[in-house]
């Protein structure tokens, strides 16, 4: 059976941030054995491909009206979510967190991250979807999901040190509501990060950057039907039978109805596959 770490805890009702949190966030480095990968892979300089650093809250993102499925009510705290997992490990992410030529775009451009409840993670399925955050104080921003945890009441979120300066007030107690919502067209396209110990017979793979949340994934392989990917609790997408070798379609449909199919002539464990196509 596989064991989640929750998500940090809910921070003091103080509204007072922990001690230089934003001075503990660190960014990994180096690409690893990758045959297509994302731009701007690892320099070491501490830096991404824009010159930007991660952890830094750059603009705030922004989205478009489009939100999806039912609002949430809680209180946002300021929780340990960020990419060097200072605390606690990101639950959508293999061991080790978020690979660094990831962060760009997961982090919608800065280091813009959520982490919802237990009782709202749909067993993995919120994994790397965008959510809108409004504050009962008139603020917003869009923060990526990339972790879940136990929480005061389920509507509650933790959010990291960018999204809480963007969003906070001073108000006590931070009262908020969320629901699902458009990624901003900044985070790029989609990738295809696949997971340690894949092979052709038992294949894994987590869908990063999707735009839009998704509902359901296929695969198809040679003369066989599409075949429904299983949802694991890490956010991950697994074919027990696996993609067998050479090429191979994915067909990734979005919560909104949306269908992008994506061919690939094969994979390898630890791949990071950079594609050209996004939903709209």
């Amino acid at each position: 059976m596989r064991v989640l770490v929750p998500t940090a805890r809910v921070a003091p009702d103080t509204g007072v941030a922990y001690p230089d949190m934003l001075a503990r966030l660190v960014s990994r480095s180096g690409c690893g054995l990758l045959g297509l990968v994302l731009a701007g892979c690892g320099s070491g300089s501490g830096t991404d491909n824009e010159g930007k650093q991660p952890g830094v809250a750059n603009d705030p993102p922004t989205t478009s009206a489009t939100t999806f499925d039912e609002v949430h009510e809680g209180v946002y705290h300021l929780g340990p979510v960020d990419f060097s997992e200072s605390e606690w490990h990101n639950a959508c992410a293999p061991a080790g967190g978020y690979r660094s030529e990831l962060h760009r775009a997961t982090g919608l451009g800065g280091e813009f991250l959520a982490g919802v409840s237990n009782e709202l993670s749909k067993a993995g399925a919120i994994c790397d979807a965008c959510i809108l955050i409004e504050t009962a104080m008139g603020e917003s921003i869009v923060a990526r999901l990339v972790t879940y945890g136990v929480e005061h009441a389920p509507g509650d979120i933790d959010v990291s040190p960018s999204v809480y300066a963007a969003i906070n007030q001073q108000e006590n107690p931070r009262r908020m509501s969320w629901r699902f919502a458009h990624c901003p067209e900044a985070g790029g396209k989609l990738a295809y990060e696949f997971k340690s110990g894949s092979n052709p017979w038992w294949t894994a793979l987590w869908v990063r950057n999707p735009r839009v949340p998704l509902s359901k994934v296929e695969v198809k392989s040679g003369d066989e039907d599409f075949v429904e990917l299983v949802r694991e609790s890490d956010g991950s997408l697994v074919d027990a039978s696996g993609f067998g070798e050479g090429a191979f379609t994915l067909r990734l449909t979005g919560l909104d109805g949306q269908v992008v199919e994506e061919q690939l002539p094969g994979f390898a464990a630890e791949q990071l596959v950079q594609s050209d196509q996004q939903f709209d």
